[in-house]
């Protein structure tokens, strides 16, 4: 648990300071004849948050095949050499693939594990489990900023990226402890031989979770509430800067972000445990309403008083829309299957997590402000929540429709029963009398 934690607090807590790095890439790699320099810069961050989420169903693949253990360690081993060969670049564009896409590749590949290695440990309260987990970003989300700041200040931003390898070697070390108690396809494959055959293609992308219509709601209704989603992380610092200049402190932003949203995964966490079934979608409900709201109340803050109000009320329903991911999938679509649907979900979340940042940065360049970009990052949790309301609905049809059949099966096996009874007692009944009456 405590390997997990460290994994969610190092890839996410990195990720969700990049408002903190985003600054300091204006500064470094700007200049004033660039008029599309907030645009082209808000692609690192989005596009390795994107990448991260992408990589998922690829992932689930890999862990089924070869165990959370091999997948955790390499994609450790991925991360760390894109973020070093990210400190010596020279221009923004390297950055797309080395911070964007290698180091995202890897810190996915190390991420999912963490989720899926869970599931073999704790059943009756995996809720609260997942809470305390993703707990560790917020407890990174709280800590980095300042750190980076600090670091950037004092030793400039290339440094400060050699300085977080650190925590993906931690990362790297911490991934030896994934150790799986359900056998995976490979292990399988081979028996006790140890040859291994590659299984057919229908058990290496299990796509039969789809046929879960609960799930194929869920699947697509979370990626559309998302696409405003990370909009706030990217770009807030930027906002707080152009509407009060230097006077504020804008990490602290972040740091309320943070801390209620660790507090929010452990209330909700725990909440969850108690709350029967499908009915947690409720909880990823009311968040995104709350995410939304809080969204499109950004450029209404004239005081920085109230933007950190915001900010810590987002952060909470943040907490409570990561917490339940797990246990949702689990009552959806089983134990069995939860490693892929978990992963295919990530994958689809994966397009307008990428996509948001870059539009508002656009909206920023054209506009010379940040409040259409945030008013319009506040509908799609509204859309996506409205949407996951019929998934408690739909799920418990699924479960009567389940329990109907094999009720059918038994009355007509009894049916059956009670005809041959019936025959084998009319037939029985002339020999018994003439057996009398000799």
């Amino acid at each position: 648990m405590l390997a997990a934690m460290w994994c969610n607090g190092a890839v996410f807590g990195i990720q969700n300071s990049c408002g903190v790095l985003f600054v300091s890439m204006l500064r470094l790699f700007g200049s004033s004849d660039d008029k599309q320099l907030v645009f082209k810069t808000a692609w690192v961050g989005s596009l390795s948050m994107g990448m991260v989420f992408f990589c998922s169903p690829i992932v689930s693949i890999f862990t089924d095949l070869f165990g959370c253990r091999k997948v955790a360690v390499v994609g450790a081993a991925v991360g760390l050499v894109g973020l070093l060969s990210s400190s010596f670049v020279s221009t923004i564009e390297p950055l797309y693939f080395t911070y964007g896409i290698l180091f995202a590749c890897g810190c996915s590949f190390a991420y999912q594990p963490s989720l899926v290695i869970l599931g073999h440990y704790f059943k009756k309260r995996l809720g609260l489990v997942n809470g305390i987990v993703t707990a560790g970003s917020s407890l990174f989300t709280v800590s980095l900023p300042f750190l980076l700041r600090v670091l950037i200040d004092s030793v400039d931003l290339y440094n400060t990226l050699r300085v977080l390898c650190i925590l993906m070697f931690v990362l790297f070390l911490a991934g030896f402890t994934y150790k799986p108690l359900i056998p995976n396809t490979k292990d399988k494959e081979g028996g006790k031989k140890g040859k291994f055959k590659l299984p057919p293609a229908k058990k290496i992308c299990n796509f039969s979770v789809f046929k879960v219509l609960s799930y194929r709601i869920w699947a697509f209704g979370i990626p559309a509430a998302l696409f405003g989603y990370f909009v706030p992380y990217v770009h807030l610092m930027n906002h707080v800067k152009d509407r009060f200049g230097d006077s504020v402190p804008e990490e602290v932003l972040l740091l309320c972000l943070g801390i209620t949203s660790g507090v929010g995964r452990l209330i909700f966490g725990r909440v969850a445990d108690y709350i029967p079934g499908a009915k947690k979608i409720y909880l990823q409900v009311a968040s995104f309403f709350f995410i939304g709201l809080m969204s499109m109340m950004i450029p209404l803050c004239n005081v920085f008083g109230a933007l950190v109000a915001v900010c810590l009320f987002m952060g909470l329903f943040d907490g409570c829309f990561i917490c339940i991911m797990a246990p949702i999938a689990f009552e959806l679509v089983g134990a069995q299957d939860v490693s892929q649907a978990i992963g295919f979900l990530l994958g689809l979340m994966s397009v307008p997590m990428t996509v948001g940042p870059p539009i508002a940065g656009l909206l920023r360049d054209k506009l010379g402000t940040y409040d259409v970009a945030f008013y319009l990052a506040g509908v799609p949790p509204l859309i996506g929540g409205a949407i996951l309301c019929f998934i408690p609905w739909v799920h418990e049809r699924q479960k009567l429709k389940e329990r109907a059949k094999p009720v059918d099966g038994e009355t007509t096996e009894k049916m059956l029963e009670n005809e041959s009874t019936l025959v084998s007692d009319t037939t029985g009944k002339p020999v018994k009398e003439l057996d009398s009456g000799f």
